[in-house]
């Protein structure tokens, strides 16, 4: 049975809580309690894209900071547990067929090197291909860092053949790389009873104060409504982070966007198993015989399907099997509450799949008898500049390390181990500032935020 008094509540047994709570053990804040409503990791840590980079724009060094301490601990966790998750760097790799699009992947990665993610590379037509580094494939490389802009076709049909032959150009990202997210987060949890935490099954509901701080935070349980005395609160409740800010006192600006991928059976493994993350980066056309775009066009409802549709469609294999999974966010509304379950969305799956044929041709082959895919999605917890919120609320002893959107599994660990040094008043990291919620009320940042162009949502 769980104690009524400890040091630290954390609230949410997703990948931010169980992090946050490990976070908060290594930097000895006593005892805690990690209170989730649901089974841990079910709700979105599960719904995972699993992947993580060293990879991320402006407006400063900040974002790249955080992530590299985080990927930091994730392979020093890989080391720890003999890759009890399978992790393996075979890096982000973003193709083009429009030489505009090879300027701006070029700029992008100065922009990378600049804030602290390694050297960029050019490998053009004098390029000799011993002087290309291939990734593990299995586990990491701690040197292998920064990326590599590839322009010699001879150099990309050898390392990459299954790309559209149109292809002029990848940026090759290397520091990234994908994991188990649900063995992650068990190893975390698994650690984090061992050391002591006690986890428990219910709804968070309130606070108390006591002299206008935090006293104790109020749970729905099985046995009725209890109390639990504590000093110090912190949200980690993804989705429901709005509704649960509120209810200890602050109304945090924050959205979530319904994001769904699809997972289908690559039998004729057109994707290689050993493939990195491979993402189209320019807009796209669906490929349809011209009958089929005839028909779709003629209706209201599907003639959005023979329109340009945004860059950004990816994927990449899963597993040892033939597993391959497909993300496009291509048409996200924001909202206030999450619901659930998440409805599918109309064609789907058909989007996803011909997408992603223009960036890799040989799944043609499944248009005409698709493989019966898989769907599944949960939401991006986000603010306006898709950074997180880690930090201190209005109520004194509470506190929030979420809104991670479309990135929790890679950032968590850096994000629990800042949020533990605000709640135990250690000193901060550099980049700190850039995540309290606070800096919403700072005209300066705001200016700054106006001006930036990419949020690093993929």
């Amino acid at each position: 049975m769980f104690k009524q008094k400890y040091d630290v509540a954390v609230i949410g047994a997703g990948i931010a809580g169980i992090a946050t709570c490990h976070a908060l053990q290594q930097a000895g804040a006593g005892k805690i309690v990690l209170v989730e409503s649901g089974s841990p990791l079910s709700l979105t840590s599960d719904k995972s894209t699993e992947c993580y980079r060293n990879f991320w724009p402006g407006p400063d060094s900040s974002m790249a900071a955080l992530m590299s301490q985080s990927i930091d601990r994730i392979h020093q966790f890989t080391a720890e547990s003999n890759n009890r998750f399978q992790l393996h760097q075979r890096g982000y790799v973003f193709a083009t067929a429009q030489l505009s699009q090879v300027e701006a992947l070029e700029q992008q990665a100065l922009l990378n090197e600049r804030y602290g993610g390694g050297v960029l590379r050019h490998y053009g037509n004098n390029t000799k291909n011993s002087e290309y580094h291939l990734s593990p494939k299995v586990g990491f490389e701690k040197t292998l860092d920064g990326a590599d802009l590839i322009t010699y076709p001879e150099l990309i049909r050898r390392h990459f053949p299954y790309l559209s032959k149109d292809t002029v150009g990848v940026l090759h990202v290397r520091r990234c790389g994908v994991l188990s997210a649900q063995q992650f987060g068990m190893y975390l949890l698994d650690e984090v009873r061992e050391q002591g935490a006690d986890l428990v099954s219910g709804e968070f509901t309130g606070v108390q104060t006591k002299g206008g701080k935090l006293s104790s935070i109020e749970v729905k349980m099985d046995v009725g409504n209890v109390a639990i005395d504590c000093d110090a609160l912190v949200l980690c409740t993804g989705p429901h982070l709005k509704a649960t800010a509120l209810l200890a006192g602050t109304d945090l600006p924050v959205e979530v966007e319904k994001h769904v991928k699809i997972s289908i059976n690559d039998k004729l493994q057109v994707i290689p198993r050993d493939a990195p993350l491979i993402v189209w980066n320019d807009p796209l056309d669906l490929c349809w015989a011209e009958e089929e775009r005839e028909l779709l066009a003629s209706s209201e409802e599907t003639r959005f399907l023979t329109e340009t549709f945004p860059a950004g469609v990816h994927g990449r294999p899963v597993g040892a099997g033939n597993t391959v999974y497909i993300y496009w966010t291509y048409d996200s509304e924001s909202q206030q509450v999450p619901t659930f379950p998440i409805e599918p969305v109309p064609y789907y799956p058909e989007i996803l799949l011909r997408g992603m044929a223009r960036m890799v041709p040989g799944l043609r082959n499944y248009l005409e008898a698709m493989p019966k895919p898989v769907v599944d999605g949960g939401y991006y917890t986000k603010v306006a500049d898709n950074r997180p919120l880690i930090g201190p609320l209005d109520v004194p002893g509470t506190f929030v390390a979420g809104a991670y959107s479309g990135y929790g599994i890679m950032a968590s660990y850096a994000g629990g181990e800042l949020a533990a040094a605000h709640v135990m008043g250690d000193a901060l990291p550099d980049y700190a500032p850039a995540f309290e919620a606070s800096r919403f009320s700072n005209p300066e940042y705001l200016e700054k935020l106006s001006g930036l162009v990419a949020s690093g949502q993929i």
